[in-house]
């Protein structure tokens, strides 16, 4: 008989976050994914023509455990331990995707009509990888951080300005969903 694997509940995994969060605020380091893409930029050379990526990388290398990490355990989660299933969604959420042109929608976790080739490489979809991968990458350096930074370090530590930053991500989320995204896909 297989077992049926369910996510891990809230009071385990939220546990384990405090935990490294705990572990992270005594060692003086704070955890944000968006500070390991200024520290491979900075790998990579680019301090040499941008003043702000000429920093001391080494110092931060601790830092890109966390993406080696979050890579591999998303590929252990996703082929290991989990089963493929249909999404169970609102049927008013399946109503209004249908109606933007998502035909399978809760069918998998990635629809093909955002993440497939043809839509990748189509002139709307190259557009709203540049410019959504630019509006991502200033908000995050105008917001000095990204959301996870904030919204994990920032608000665990009590401070003020990742709280406002938390409140502007969901804000700026609901404004995407409600406006822009049937705006894009109509």
């Amino acid at each position: 008989m297989e077992a049926i694997l369910q996510p891990w509940p809230w009071y385990v995994s939220g546990p384990l976050i405090a935990m490294i969060m705990f572990i992270l605020i005594y060692f003086g380091k704070t955890f944000g994914m968006s500070s390991n893409l200024r520290t491979l930029c900075a790998i990579g050379g680019a301090g040499k023509k941008v003043a702000f990526f000429n920093f001391d990388w080494k110092s931060q290398r601790w830092n890109l455990t966390v993406v080696l990490g979050a890579v591999i355990g998303g590929f252990i989660a996703h082929h290991y331990l989990s089963v493929t299933t249909n999404i169970d969604l609102n049927p008013k959420t399946v109503e209004a995707l249908s109606q933007l042109g998502f035909e399978n929608t809760g069918q998998s976790l990635l629809p093909d009509e955002l993440y497939s080739w043809d839509a990748i490489l189509s002139i709307k979809g190259l557009s709203i990888l540049i410019i959504g991968g630019f509006l991502v990458g200033f908000g995050t350096r105008y917001a000095g951080g990204c959301t996870s930074g904030h919204a994990i370090t920032g608000l665990s530590s009590l401070q003020l300005p990742s709280l406002v930053a938390v409140i502007g991500f969901f804000l700026g989320g609901l404004i995407m969903i409600h406006l822009l995204f049937p705006l894009i896909f109509s």
